[in-house]
């Protein structure tokens, strides 16, 4: 597929779509050198700064890279995922894990770091929670998230608070549907409760351990739902399947 001038718009992101096509196409497969800049601009029709801006842009997908006195070369044929895509495929069972891994540590650095007005807004956190469960839904998932984003917070570290923000919309979009498709208050008629008193407590009186096993047991207990969920869903996409198929006109002509 050659190169062809541009037209008046976005130069930028128009050459970087040209380069990208040659990429993604397999024009320019992993490992090529791409050509000069002198013959990029020419072959685009425009100045080699635009040029430059879009190998940026293709750099920022991880789809080139520059080597010293070598040259732009192709590294990968498609596009690195954004993260909240990833997030957004992920299986709930698989987010959980992750959650766990982060969460935990997170509980244990809150119990040495809170401070009074993270015990405070942990006490608000809590009692909202039991509230909330009283209503079920979306209120009390929306409190339940918002109890463990405050232990979060008490650890005091920014990285960790947002890599768990990101986590947030596909952890409540899985919880969700797993109240919707699971009886969860049948397996624990407090809600959690009691496990989640005893987080905040542990937090509250400055015992890291207590904290991170605490924690650890809660997110163990609701995996165990989690994981049945998933296999919920999963079953229920393949009926779906099988009913297309068995309707008038669905299957394969």
């Amino acid at each position: 597929m050659p190169l062809g001038a541009l037209r008046p718009s976005p130069l930028v992101e128009q050459a970087a779509e040209q380069l990208r096509e040659q990429i993604t196409s397999g024009q320019w497969p992993v490992g090529t050198k791409l050509p000069g800049e002198t013959t990029l601009a020419a072959s685009l029709g425009v100045g080699r700064s635009t040029v430059r801006e879009a190998l940026r842009a293709l750099a920022g997908a991880g789809l080139v890279r520059a080597r010293q006195g070598a040259g732009v070369f192709v590294t990968a044929d498609r596009p690195d995922e954004e993260w909240p895509a990833r997030l957004r495929r992920a299986a709930l069972a698989d987010i959980y894990e992750v959650r766990a891994v982060l969460e935990v540590q997170a509980a244990r650095l809150a119990a040495d770091r809170r401070t009074p007005e993270d015990v405070a807004a942990l006490d608000a956190a809590l009692a909202a929670r039991a509230v909330a469960a009283r209503a079920g839904g979306a209120a009390f998932i929306d409190a339940d998230i918002a109890l463990h984003t405050a232990v979060v917070a008490a650890a005091h570290n920014p990285v960790l608070t947002d890599v768990f923000g990101q986590f947030i919309p596909r952890l409540r979009e899985g919880l969700l549907d797993l109240l919707d498709l699971m009886d969860v208050s049948g397996h624990d008629a407090e809600h959690g409760e009691a496990a989640h008193r005893a987080l905040v407590e542990a937090v509250t009186t400055g015992d890291p351990d207590r904290a991170g096993e605490v924690l650890r047991a809660e997110l163990r207990s609701t995996q165990q739902h989690v994981r049945a969920g998933d296999a919920a869903v999963r079953e229920a996409g393949d009926a779906a399947v099988r009913e297309a198929g068995d309707a008038p006109g669905g299957g394969t002509p």
